[in-house]
């Protein structure tokens, strides 16, 4: 739709790059509020909001380029051209993790409660990117005789960028009402990944970007129905193994 967003001379905005920055910022700054009436050192969650961002762009960006070897074997320079669009949710995900943990424990703070109060502000910031994807034309819907059409493809297409937004911000608005209710240590993690995986496994169905290889599904549903049914058996395991008296965080 609108790659560049801004354009002066050799100076140039693009909309992907300007909403990822909006997500990071907005969720960021939502959740040092948050984190300030809970009593929590809003500084702390700034840096922890940062580092999830950089671990989530490598992730998310290992992954584009492994499911895209051959174009970026032929164009190495594009790697680095993330205006350009391309991070996939599960690597950026496992990226975000890996470097939360490993910030948590040097920091040595509880992982399950610390990402409880992170989770909903994710799943804010995975939806104004969305719209970075809107005006960069990327993660686009299948062809349909309805929907928005794309000069990039030069086809009215669905636009599954924009109904992802909508599940999303209705993920966020669920894990923040389960958030201020008393619940076990875990419990919204568990709940965003059964939501995030679910919406995504859903709006496959909407996409034109990925080739239906696994009895009609994308290796994206694939991943969605593994991640929800792990997080089912985490959820089964915090029920049946933790204490059930937890306040509300």
């Amino acid at each position: 739709m609108f790659p560049v967003i801004f354009k002066f001379g050799f100076i140039q905005i693009y909309s992907y790059g300007l909403m990822v920055a909006a997500a990071f910022l907005v969720s960021a700054f939502l959740l040092s509020r948050y984190a300030r009436l809970l009593h929590y050192d809003k500084e702390f969650f700034w840096n922890f909001a940062f580092v999830i961002l950089v671990g989530g762009i490598l992730g998310g960006r290992l992954f584009y380029s492994i499911l895209n070897f051959d174009f970026f074997l032929d164009n190495p320079q594009e790697i680095f051209m993330l205006w350009h669009g391309g991070l996939v949710w599960y690597g950026g995900f496992f990226g975000g993790l890996i470097s939360a943990s490993v910030y948590l424990k040097l920091k040595k703070k509880p992982f399950f409660k610390t990402a409880d109060m992170v989770v909903p502000f994710v799943a804010l910031g995975h939806a104004i990117g969305r719209i970075g994807c809107f005006l960069n034309g990327c993660c686009y819907g299948r062809v349909a005789s309805w929907g928005v059409y794309f000069p990039v493809h030069n086809e009215v297409l669905i636009p599954s960028q924009l109904l992802s937004v909508l599940g999303l911000l209705a993920i966020f608005v669920i894990l923040r009402l389960l958030q201020d209710r008393p619940h076990r240590d875990g419990f919204i993690v568990v709940a965003y990944l059964l939501c995030a995986s679910l919406e995504r496994f859903i709006e496959e169905y909407f996409r034109g970007d990925s080739p239906r290889n696994f009895y009609g599904l994308t290796v994206f549903q694939v991943l969605s129905a593994a991640i929800f049914f792990g997080a089912g058996i985490v959820w089964y395991m915090i029920l049946r193994f933790q204490k059930k008296t937890q306040t509300s965080v």
